[in-house]
Parts: C-alpha cells; sequence; structure tokens
C-alpha cells in the first residue's frame, strides 16, 4: 500500500531567545540569517547594575565572615571560663549560639553573592542551541525585560528535519484492521519526499512515531518523519508529499488500468485469455491504483494473461486471437478498394500479468 500524504517541514529544535535580566540592549555580536553555536554571544545587555550588585554582595560576604570570625572566637573563649564557672554558662550558650548564626549568615551572603554573579553573567545573553538565527526582534538600545512575551530572536536547528503528515483517521484504523487480520504485511518506514515544484528531494527519511490523538478539526492523525537536510533544502514550513509503503500485500497484481472496467453494479471485471484462445470475464477485486495500474487483490492469479487492448465490442467466450502487448504492431497497405481507417480487426493484445 503506496501512501502519498501531504506534510509540511517542522524544525528539529526551535528556540526563542529571551532575556533573564531587565535592561538595556547595548550590543548584538551576530547577523541576521547566520548560522549560530550554543553557547554564543548574541546580545549584551548594560551589566552596571547587576556588576555592582556582586560586588556588594561580595562585600557582605566578607562582613559576615568577619562577624562569624569574632563570635566563633568569643565562644571559644567563654567555653574554659563556664567550665570553671567564672561566666555563667548562659553566657556560654549565647555566644555559642552567636557563632552559630553568624556562620549561617556567610551561607546566605554566599548564596545572594551566587545569584548576583548569575545575574551579571545572564547580562550576556547566549544562544540555547546551534541553528540558523531568524532576524532581531530588537535593537540596540531597546529596553527588554526579563517577563517580556516576544523572543528577542528566534533559533532553529534544521539539519536533520521533521516533516510532519497528516494522514485520515479512517485510512490508519482500516490499515491497523487490514495489519491485524493478517492480509497485509508492515511496510518500510522509509519515507521519500516531493517538493512542490514536482522534484524528488534527493535524500530519503524514517517515520519516527504516530500521534496518539486525532485532530477533532481535521479528523488527522500526524506522523512524524526525519530527514537530513545538510544543504538546507527543506526550510520549516515548507509543503511536501511525503510517499512511503505502509502494508505490503503479498498476492497482490497490478494490472493498466485500461484493462478493468465495471459493470453496472460497479463490480470490476477483466478479460482474460481463456481455453483455446477464447474471452473469458474474470470478476477481480481492484480497491486502489498505484501509478498507471489497478492493484487487483482477488480474482486473478500469476499466469494469467490479461487482455489489455481491443475491449470495445469485446464479449465473454469470444474467439480471439491474443498477442503480447509489447509486441510492434503491423500496418499492412491497404488494397484498392478495401475499407476505411480501422476496417477489420479481431485481435487481442495482452499481457502475461
Amino acid at each position: 500500500m503506496i501512501s502519498e500524504l501531504g506534510g509540511r517541514a517542522v524544525a528539529f529544535e526551535t528556540s526563542e531567545v529571551r532575556p533573564q535580566v531587565s535592561g538595556l540592549i547595548q550590543k548584538r555580536f551576530f547577523a541576521e540569517g547566520s548560522y549560530v553555536r550554543s553557547g554564543q554571544p548574541l546580545y549584551q545587555v548594560d551589566p552596571s547594575l547587576y556588576r555592582a550588585a556582586a560586588n556588594q554582595a561580595e562585600a557582605n560576604v566578607a562582613s559576615a565572615r568577619a562577624a562569624a570570625q569574632a563570635a566563633q572566637a568569643r565562644a571559644n573563649r567563654y567555653r574554659p571560663l563556664a567550665q570553671i564557672e567564672a561566666v555563667s554558662q548562659q553566657e556560654y550558650t549565647d555566644a555559642a549560639a552567636q557563632a552559630r548564626q553568624s556562620q549561617a549568615s556567610v551561607a546566605q551572603n554566599n548564596a545572594a553573592l551566587e545569584t548576583a554573579r548569575i545575574n551579571l553573567r545572564f547580562t550576556t545573553v547566549r544562544a540555547p542551541i546551534s541553528g540558523r538565527i531568524g532576524r532581531s526582534l530588537f535593537t540596540q538600545g531597546a529596553l527588554v525585560n526579563q517577563n517580556q512575551t516576544e523572543p528577542l530572536a528566534v533559533i532553529q536547528r534544521t539539519d536533520p528535519i521533521y516533516v510532519d503528515i497528516q494522514q485520515s483517521a479512517a485510512e490508519l484504523t482500516t490499515l491497523r484492521r487490514a495489519l491485524a487480520s493478517g492480509g497485509v504485511a508492515p511496510g518500510s518506514t522509509q519515507v521519500r519526499l516531493r517538493l512542490d515544484d514536482g522534484s524528488d528531494y534527493g535524500f530519503s527519511g524514517t517515520v519516527q512515531f504516530s500521534e496518539v490523538v486525532v485532530n477533532e478539526s481535521t479528523g488527522t492523525v500526524t506522523l512524524r518523519a526525519r530527514f537530513p537536510n545538510p544543504q538546507g533544502t527543506l526550510l520549516p514550513g515548507t509543503f511536501v508529499k511525503a510517499i512511503f509503503t505502509q502494508a505490503v500485500t503479498p498476492d497482490a497484481i497490478l494490472v493498466p488500468q485500461s484493462a478493468v472496467q465495471r459493470d453496472i453494479g460497479g463490480d470490476a471485471y477483466v478479460f482474460i485469455v481463456g481455453a483455446q484462445n477464447k474471452a473469458e470475464r474474470r470478476k477481480v477485486l481492484a480497491d486502489r491504483t498505484y501509478g498507471t495500474d489497478w492493484v487487483i487483490t482477488g480474482g486473478l492469479k500469476a499466469g494469467d494473461k490479461v487482455i489489455t487492448q481491443g475491449l470495445a465490442n469485446l464479449k465473454d467466450k469470444a474467439a480471439i486471437r491474443p498477442v503480447v502487448a509489447s509486441t510492434p504492431q503491423k500496418i499492412a497497405p491497404r488494397p484498392p478498394g478495401s475499407g476505411g481507417p480501422g476496417a477489420g480487426g479481431g485481435q487481442a493484445r495482452g499481457g502475461g500479468r
């Protein structure tokens, strides 16, 4: 079962570059549309306030360490004095508690210093992923903040690239039933693409997974395939046709469409070369086409010779003179006084499908 379904290319990875601190943009370090690497600086936000905050936090740590050292020294002096009752036990307990509080204050100020350093580091906005970056939505001098909804720019990784393929949920259900019944075998996960200009994409891809829900508005299920895209031919949003084999019918036979006819009830039939070179009408199951052929899943067997031409006035049990369909047709000169063009006939052209 060859399926040709519509799909759209989707970036393998997408990252919206957003500021994590507030301030004025001082510089932009990239060219719009260029390839950027993960960790590469993209923007510089004014770091003045954050550098000052980091310096202040560093000073607070130094002050807290000094206070902690003094408190610990006082507690150490009070310990032997409390043992000989030169000072009260309560005074020693208070001094020891003060030393522990001072150590906790050092830890708190270290955490504040780390936060200040992180914020200072965030003033250089870096690329979260490698990929192609689009236009910059903010210019030098623009005020940005960490809670804004609009990104500074968008980076997309397009090699490899995904193609999201839409398939009718009804078709997918029919396919699953056919697979469950054993009438068909699973097909390959390899996918080919046809671009919107009709040309074939040079690389094949692989189906990665199928969505577990049906889109309520379209009644379709999304299949996602992954393709290499080293030359950037596929851009996110590109419409393509995906061609792949979802199932294989082992006993199916391909018959030219010209050989298959339908009766008044809509049932398909063909003429085959029967015994003693007589035409034999045979009912067949022709549910779908493949290229210029019908896929016959019932009614024919290997070795049957299907008549593909001369069917206009052909009747069941009529005597015929079959020739192989690929045989060149010879047209003899018309003798004087003979009928007009098309006179004569009585042969049928068939194939051993």
